[in-house]
């Protein structure tokens, strides 16, 4: 699958940004086609849980808006000799889970990142 500019530069700031740790909120991106470019499947969204720290080998799950099903996905850990240890979406289809942990920590930070369509 091909993904258009506004999806890639989507894509790109959500796996770049730093947050803050703070309550799991979800950050939503729809992405439009311009004339000429390739079109992306119906309901295109990308939805991003920003990074926070969490306990070694918990999981951060990420649903889809609405009845949106996932389409891929992916997670990030972040810190000082951390590990992903897992990215996969969810029994049900609607969303996708991030784990890791981190060397010599109790915590880690993890972000989860989800490409959704109708």
């Amino acid at each position: 699958m091909k993904l258009n500019r506004a999806a890639l530069t989507a894509l790109a700031a959500a796996a770049t940004c730093l947050a803050a740790p703070t309550p799991a909120t979800a950050t939503v991106t729809s992405a439009t086609t311009a004339a000429g470019a390739t079109a992306v499947p119906p309901g295109y969204q990308l939805v991003t849980l920003p990074n926070a720290n969490v306990p070694n080998f918990q999981r951060r799950t990420l649903y889809c808006p609405g009845s949106k099903r996932v389409l891929g996905g992916g997670a990030e850990a972040r810190g000082n000799g951390a590990i992903l240890v897992g990215s996969f979406p969810t029994d049900d289809g609607r969303g996708w889970i991030g784990i890791g942990r981190q060397i010599g920590y109790n915590d880690v930070g993890i972000s989860v990142f989800a490409i959704c369509v109708d």
